[in-house]
């Protein structure tokens, strides 16, 4: 997985978290770096915040949407203000959930484990 912040302590607390949960978590400080790497690695998923430098999590899912190499990478979008951005993820459908600053690492684990499960389905089906 791809997890994109340019909040480097919500970086290397989650990385690690997730290390020990045993996936492969490639991390990147803003939207440019993201894109980069997410093209370079091809994640299962990407945990991206909205509010960041160069690029932001909704343009950066904009544009992973708009490929067809990378538009069914699903997406966590972590923000502050959660409320603010529905309209605009509303027609994002590869943004599957929304989870507001502060979060917990585990509210986070869960919403993943969802996901690729999710998408472990879809794919055997």
């Amino acid at each position: 997985m791809v997890l994109v912040d340019d909040e480097p302590h919500i970086t290397r607390m989650v990385e690690r978290r997730l290390s020990q949960l045993g996936y492969e978590v490639h991390t990147a400080g803003d939207g440019q770096q993201g894109l980069s790497l997410i093209h370079e690695v091809m994640p299962d998923l990407v945990v991206t915040d909205l509010q960041m430098p160069y690029m932001s999590g909704i343009e950066l899912s904009t544009r992973l949407w708009s490929s067809e190499k990378t538009k069914g990478i699903p997406v966590i979008m972590l923000t502050a203000r959660g409320f603010v951005v529905e309209q605009q993820i509303a027609e994002l459908t590869n943004i599957r959930t929304l989870l507001s600053k502060p979060f917990s690492t585990r509210s986070l684990v869960d919403q993943i484990g969802a996901i690729l499960g999710e998408s472990a389905a879809e794919n055997a089906a």
